[in-house]
Protein backbone atom coordinates (compact mmCIF):
# COMPACT_ATOMS: atom_id res chain seq x y z
CA UNK A 1 0.00 0.00 0.00
CA UNK A 2 1.37 3.42 -0.92
CA UNK A 3 0.51 6.59 0.98
CA UNK A 4 1.52 9.98 -0.40
CA UNK A 5 1.40 12.84 2.08
CA UNK A 6 1.32 16.44 0.92
CA UNK A 7 2.66 18.55 3.75
CA UNK A 8 4.54 21.71 4.71
CA UNK A 9 7.11 22.07 7.49
CA UNK A 10 5.36 25.14 8.88
CA UNK A 11 1.90 23.51 9.01
CA UNK A 12 1.03 22.66 12.64
CA UNK A 13 -1.67 20.18 11.65
CA UNK A 14 0.76 18.26 9.45
CA UNK A 15 2.81 17.13 12.46
CA UNK A 16 -0.37 16.25 14.36
CA UNK A 17 -1.68 14.39 11.32
CA UNK A 18 1.59 12.49 11.05
CA UNK A 19 1.20 11.21 14.60
CA UNK A 20 -2.43 10.18 14.12
CA UNK A 21 -1.61 8.45 10.85
CA UNK A 22 1.28 6.60 12.47
CA UNK A 23 -0.98 5.42 15.28
CA UNK A 24 -3.46 4.09 12.72
CA UNK A 25 -0.68 2.30 10.83
CA UNK A 26 0.39 0.64 14.08
CA UNK A 27 -3.20 -0.44 14.70
CA UNK A 28 -3.47 -1.84 11.19
CA UNK A 29 -0.63 -4.20 11.96
CA UNK A 30 2.28 -5.68 9.99
CA UNK A 31 0.19 -7.68 7.52
CA UNK A 32 -0.22 -4.62 5.29
CA UNK A 33 3.18 -3.04 4.52
CA UNK A 34 2.91 0.67 3.81
CA UNK A 35 5.22 2.79 1.68
CA UNK A 36 5.07 6.46 2.66
CA UNK A 37 6.17 9.24 0.31
CA UNK A 38 6.19 12.85 1.47
CA UNK A 39 5.17 15.41 -1.13
CA UNK A 40 6.08 19.09 -1.14
CA UNK A 41 3.47 21.78 -0.49
CA UNK A 42 4.13 25.41 0.42
CA UNK A 43 1.55 27.36 2.35
CA UNK A 44 3.41 30.61 1.69
CA UNK A 45 5.86 30.13 -1.21
CA UNK A 46 6.61 33.84 -1.40
CA UNK A 47 7.53 34.15 2.27
CA UNK A 48 10.56 36.31 2.95
CA UNK A 49 11.92 35.74 6.44
CA UNK A 50 12.06 38.78 8.72
CA UNK A 51 14.41 38.27 11.68
CA UNK A 52 12.71 38.80 15.00
CA UNK A 53 9.14 38.54 13.68
CA UNK A 54 7.15 36.12 15.82
CA UNK A 55 4.78 33.51 14.47
CA UNK A 56 1.92 35.42 16.09
CA UNK A 57 2.90 38.63 14.30
CA UNK A 58 3.27 36.76 11.01
CA UNK A 59 -0.16 35.13 11.28
CA UNK A 60 -1.80 38.38 12.39
CA UNK A 61 -0.43 40.27 9.39
CA UNK A 62 -1.17 37.51 6.90
CA UNK A 63 -4.68 36.74 8.06
CA UNK A 64 -5.85 40.10 9.38
CA UNK A 65 -5.98 38.94 13.00
CA UNK A 66 -4.84 40.66 16.15
CA UNK A 67 -1.67 39.21 17.63
CA UNK A 68 -3.66 38.21 20.70
CA UNK A 69 -6.11 36.20 18.60
CA UNK A 70 -3.20 34.54 16.80
CA UNK A 71 -1.73 33.65 20.20
CA UNK A 72 -5.06 32.14 21.29
CA UNK A 73 -5.28 30.05 18.11
CA UNK A 74 -1.75 28.78 18.58
CA UNK A 75 -2.53 27.91 22.18
CA UNK A 76 -5.47 25.84 20.96
CA UNK A 77 -3.29 24.02 18.43
CA UNK A 78 -0.67 23.47 21.13
CA UNK A 79 -3.31 21.63 23.13
CA UNK A 80 -4.20 19.47 20.14
CA UNK A 81 -0.55 18.61 19.66
CA UNK A 82 -0.10 17.76 23.34
CA UNK A 83 -2.91 15.21 23.06
CA UNK A 84 -0.75 13.41 20.48
CA UNK A 85 2.37 13.55 22.66
CA UNK A 86 3.89 16.52 20.83
CA UNK A 87 5.28 19.64 22.49
CA UNK A 88 4.73 22.83 20.48
CA UNK A 89 6.50 26.03 21.50
CA UNK A 90 5.19 28.77 19.23
CA UNK A 91 6.99 31.43 21.27
CA UNK A 92 10.25 30.05 19.90
CA UNK A 93 9.08 29.34 16.35
CA UNK A 94 11.16 30.96 13.60
CA UNK A 95 9.08 31.88 10.57
CA UNK A 96 10.97 30.63 7.51
CA UNK A 97 10.43 29.78 3.87
CA UNK A 98 10.22 26.00 3.52
CA UNK A 99 11.47 25.63 -0.07
CA UNK A 100 14.97 24.43 0.84
CA UNK A 101 13.61 22.05 3.46
CA UNK A 102 11.43 20.49 0.77
CA UNK A 103 14.40 20.16 -1.58
CA UNK A 104 16.30 18.38 1.16
CA UNK A 105 13.34 16.05 1.67
CA UNK A 106 13.66 14.91 -1.94
CA UNK A 107 17.31 14.08 -1.32
CA UNK A 108 16.32 12.14 1.79
CA UNK A 109 13.82 10.15 -0.28
CA UNK A 110 16.65 8.88 -2.46
CA UNK A 111 18.32 7.46 0.66
CA UNK A 112 15.20 5.99 2.28
CA UNK A 113 15.38 8.63 5.01
CA UNK A 114 12.53 10.92 4.02
CA UNK A 115 10.27 10.11 6.96
CA UNK A 116 13.16 10.57 9.38
CA UNK A 117 13.94 13.99 7.90
CA UNK A 118 10.30 15.10 7.97
CA UNK A 119 10.10 14.13 11.64
CA UNK A 120 13.31 16.01 12.38
CA UNK A 121 12.13 19.12 10.52
CA UNK A 122 8.81 19.19 12.37
CA UNK A 123 10.50 18.86 15.75
CA UNK A 124 13.05 21.53 14.86
CA UNK A 125 10.36 23.99 13.79
CA UNK A 126 7.59 23.43 16.31
CA UNK A 127 9.50 22.33 19.41
CA UNK A 128 13.07 23.54 19.23
CA UNK A 129 12.64 26.95 17.63
CA UNK A 130 15.23 26.29 14.92
CA UNK A 131 15.37 28.27 11.69
CA UNK A 132 14.44 25.65 9.11
CA UNK A 133 15.19 28.09 6.33
CA UNK A 134 18.84 28.45 7.37
CA UNK A 135 21.18 26.23 5.30
CA UNK A 136 23.46 25.67 8.29
CA UNK A 137 20.55 24.45 10.40
CA UNK A 138 19.23 22.29 7.57
CA UNK A 139 22.64 20.69 7.08
CA UNK A 140 22.88 19.89 10.80
CA UNK A 141 19.45 18.25 10.77
CA UNK A 142 20.27 16.31 7.61
CA UNK A 143 23.53 14.98 9.04
CA UNK A 144 21.75 13.97 12.25
CA UNK A 145 19.57 11.54 10.32
CA UNK A 146 22.44 10.17 8.27
CA UNK A 147 22.41 11.96 4.92
CA UNK A 148 25.81 12.22 3.20
CA UNK A 149 27.42 15.60 3.89
CA UNK A 150 28.64 16.19 0.33
CA UNK A 151 25.19 15.53 -1.13
CA UNK A 152 23.57 17.82 1.42
CA UNK A 153 26.05 20.55 0.49
CA UNK A 154 25.30 20.08 -3.20
CA UNK A 155 21.59 20.56 -2.58
CA UNK A 156 21.87 23.53 -0.25
CA UNK A 157 24.37 25.43 -2.39
CA UNK A 158 22.56 24.81 -5.66
CA UNK A 159 19.07 24.41 -7.09
CA UNK A 160 18.85 20.62 -7.08
CA UNK A 161 15.30 19.26 -6.59
CA UNK A 162 13.68 22.67 -7.12
CA UNK A 163 11.83 21.22 -10.11
CA UNK A 164 10.73 18.24 -8.00
CA UNK A 165 9.25 20.62 -5.43
CA UNK A 166 7.41 22.53 -8.15
CA UNK A 167 6.16 19.25 -9.62
CA UNK A 168 4.71 18.14 -6.27
CA UNK A 169 2.94 21.47 -5.83
CA UNK A 170 1.56 21.36 -9.38
CA UNK A 171 0.41 17.79 -8.84
CA UNK A 172 -1.41 18.86 -5.69
CA UNK A 173 -3.23 21.52 -7.70
CA UNK A 174 -4.22 18.95 -10.33
CA UNK A 175 -5.63 16.72 -7.61
CA UNK A 176 -7.58 19.61 -6.11
CA UNK A 177 -5.49 19.74 -2.95
CA UNK A 178 -5.57 23.23 -1.43
CA UNK A 179 -4.82 22.41 2.19
CA UNK A 180 -2.45 20.18 4.09
CA UNK A 181 -1.92 17.62 5.38
CA UNK A 182 -3.50 15.59 2.60
CA UNK A 183 -3.09 11.83 2.43
CA UNK A 184 -3.57 9.91 -0.83
CA UNK A 185 -3.74 6.14 -0.46
CA UNK A 186 -3.10 4.02 -3.54
CA UNK A 187 -4.28 6.97 -5.63
CA UNK A 188 -7.80 5.93 -4.71
CA UNK A 189 -8.58 7.11 -1.19
CA UNK A 190 -8.12 10.65 0.10
CA UNK A 191 -7.94 12.00 3.63
CA UNK A 192 -7.86 15.76 4.05
CA UNK A 193 -6.50 17.17 7.28
CA UNK A 194 -5.37 15.82 10.63
CA UNK A 195 -8.20 13.32 10.97
CA UNK A 196 -8.79 11.10 13.96
CA UNK A 197 -7.07 7.76 14.46
CA UNK A 198 -10.36 6.01 13.62
CA UNK A 199 -10.76 7.78 10.27
CA UNK A 200 -7.21 6.93 9.27
CA UNK A 201 -7.59 3.32 10.36
CA UNK A 202 -10.94 2.86 8.63
CA UNK A 203 -9.60 4.29 5.37
CA UNK A 204 -6.42 2.22 5.53
CA UNK A 205 -8.50 -0.91 6.06
CA UNK A 206 -10.70 0.00 3.11
CA UNK A 207 -7.65 0.53 0.92
CA UNK A 208 -6.19 -2.76 2.10
CA UNK A 209 -9.41 -4.49 1.13
CA UNK A 210 -9.29 -2.66 -2.21
CA UNK A 211 -12.82 -1.33 -1.93
CA UNK A 212 -14.06 0.36 -5.05
CA UNK A 213 -15.54 3.53 -3.56
CA UNK A 214 -13.40 6.61 -3.01
CA UNK A 215 -13.62 7.97 0.52
CA UNK A 216 -12.78 11.60 1.18
CA UNK A 217 -12.77 13.09 4.65
CA UNK A 218 -12.12 16.66 5.74
CA UNK A 219 -10.37 17.61 8.96
CA UNK A 220 -8.08 20.21 10.51
CA UNK A 221 -5.68 21.60 7.92
CA UNK A 222 -3.92 24.72 6.64
CA UNK A 223 -4.61 26.11 3.16
CA UNK A 224 -2.79 28.33 0.68
CA UNK A 225 -4.73 31.37 1.87
CA UNK A 226 -3.21 31.06 5.31
CA UNK A 227 -6.28 29.59 6.94
CA UNK A 228 -5.75 26.86 9.52
CA UNK A 229 -8.87 25.24 10.91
Amino acid sequence: MKVEIWSDVMCPFCYIGKRRFEAAVNSLGPDHPIEVEWKSFQLDPGLVAEPGKSINQYLAERKGWTTEYARQMNAHVTGMAAAEGLHYDFDKAVVANSHDAHRLSHLAKQHGLQDALEERLFAAYFTEGKDTGDPTVLKTLALEIGLPAHEVDDVLTGSQFSEAVRHDIAEASQLGIRGVPFFVINRKYGISGAQSHDVFLRTLKAAAADESSIQANAGASCDVDGNCN
